[in-house]
């Protein structure tokens, strides 16, 4: 299997996987228990969308229709400005410097 997708979360991995179901592409969704890895924030780019070998370039000709539909009708944030992803690392540096903090304090 290879991963065709990598999404922001499980939504729209499920949207993804359901897509290419719809066109006769089995795909798995991977990564369900990641998500809770850091509590209540939304953790994002985790979650993957698997599908056999042969069904790869299929796939990925859907997706890629897929997301040129939806950045034609502005329906979806463009990739590169993914700001759950910026808020995580944030958190998790702040996490990082306070547990530093009580480490040498102590």
């Amino acid at each position: 299997m290879q991963i065709a997708y990598h999404a922001r979360d499980l939504p729209e991995a499920h949207i993804i996987a359901g897509l290419l179901r719809a066109n006769g592409i089995d795909s798995h969704v991977g990564g369900h228990y990641l998500q809770g890895a850091l509590g209540e924030i939304g953790a994002a780019g985790f979650t993957n969308v698997h599908v056999d070998d042969d069904d790869y370039l299929e796939a990925r000709r859907l997706i890629a229709e897929y997301e040129g539909a939806a950045t034609n009708n502005g329906d979806r944030i463009p990739s590169g400005n993914d700001s759950g992803e910026f808020y995580a690392r944030w958190f998790l540096l702040l996490v990082l410097a306070v547990a530093l903090g009580f480490a040498l304090a102590f």
